[in-house]
């Protein structure tokens, strides 16, 4: 009897897990990889578009050119998951069975509330997202005068507003554009993850590029045209972008399953309370003891390869193995700059823990390649190389 293994989402967890099961699996089983978009978004990336809508073609990859014959793609929309049933309800198509299930449908936008967040700026999660800025920028460029420069805000300065803002500044400076960038941070400093060593060198980077920074006071309302805070006087825009944090797919609001704002809950083995179901990437809370694993690439990218041996393992009922969380270094960019913090390369430590230039550049874009290589080719890869 042939078991059916389902994937959801085309993201760095559903694309990387589907190229490991193709791997792991045996021939008496049947992939199917179920996704809303046919193509994968090397996301880390996206805000390049912002600055080249050209960019599009080197970091948005079809699913075609991602999976193996063998695996059948069924391209809709996930509306719900029945794990009583074991099916995958979609939104246009049949339901899909499944005897088992990996679910990496990626995450939103969180709004924590804020008024007006949720209907009026622009998010990054998606090609359409990273267009949809790149036109309303040009658009209030074109209308604006060096007099009365038009204003694009950046809400959130963790790494995708901080990458946000630099591509924005980018943008501006390569087209001479009237247009003033402003990043905003609820916190007292950018990038709170951080410790103060790269907090500093990203503020140093993200000044020099002649981006306004207003930390410290969060944002309590958006309307269509401003923004209000708890202590400072309202601020006008032409251009919201909203990268303030993640919180779980809509999709994932009715699974009957352990979750936490539409997280679920996995153990270390990327298993979920049903031993049918495993969750991996930015949908999923996994337990790596004081803190779960971080939604981000490189976490999306380690848990995947497990969790599909972890799926092999269980077909065959052997142990599940658990997945630690390997932090890797940080790599920020600025435009064409970038910042390299507590990186290792092969295993080994970089001399210095903050460092920008040339080596940081290379590193960041090493990173995105060796990505785009692991779901395709060093050939598609390095047809990327100049854009990332």
């Amino acid at each position: 009897m042939t078991t059916r293994v389902v994937v959801l989402g085309a993201g760095y967890a559903g694309a990387g897990a589907v190229t490991k099961l193709e791997e792991e699996l045996g021939p008496e089983t049947e992939l199917v990889w179920v996704s809303e978009t046919d193509y994968h978004l090397v996301l880390h990336e996206s805000h390049r578009i912002i600055r080249d809508p050209a960019v599009e073609d080197k970091i948005s990859i079809p699913v075609e050119d991602i999976k193996s014959r063998g695996t059948r793609f069924v391209h809709d929309e996930v509306v719900d998951v029945d794990t009583d049933d074991r099916t995958v309800e979609l939104a246009d198509g049949d339901d899909v069975d499944y005897d088992y299930l990996l679910v990496g449908i990626g995450s939103e936008t969180a709004t924590y509330g804020i008024d007006g967040m949720g209907e009026h700026p622009h998010t990054l999660k998606n090609l359409d997202d990273a267009l949809g800025i790149h036109e309303d920028v040009k658009t209030a460029a074109r209308d604006a005068t060096r007099e009365n420069p038009a204003k694009v805000v950046v809400g959130g300065a963790g790494l995708s507003g901080i990458q946000t803002a630099g591509e924005l500044a980018e943008f501006r400076d390569r087209h001479n554009a009237p247009i003033d960038v402003v990043l905003v941070e609820a916190l007292p400093e950018i990038f709170p993850p951080g410790d103060s060593e790269i907090q500093g060198a990203l503020r140093h980077q993200i000044e020099n590029r002649d981006i306004e920074i207003l930390t410290d006071d969060p944002i309590v309302a958006a309307t269509e045209d401003e923004i209000e805070f708890d202590e400072r006087e309202a601020l006008s825009y032409d251009v919201f972008v909203w990268t303030g944090g993640v919180t779980g797919p809509s999709e994932l609001a009715d699974v009957d399953l352990d979750a936490e704002h539409n997280r679920l809950q996995a153990s270390s083995n990327l298993q979920t309370e049903d031993e049918r179901v495993f969750a991996v990437g930015d949908c999923s809370l996994v337990d790596q003891g004081d803190e779960p694993a971080p939604p981000t690439a490189q976490a999306a990218w380690q848990a995947a390869d497990v969790a599909a041996e972890n799926i092999a393992r269980a077909i065959d009922d052997r142990p599940l193995r658990a997945w630690t969380y390997d932090d890797q270094g940080t790599l920020v960019s600025i435009g064409e700059a970038a910042i390299a913090h507590d990186v290792e390369v092969s295993g080994f430590s970089a001399p210095v823990r903050t460092f920008n230039g040339t080596p940081a550049k290379m590193l960041k874009k090493s990173a995105a390649a060796r990505w785009i290589a692991k779901i395709t080719s060093w050939s598609r890869a390095m047809k990327a190389w100049d854009a990332l």
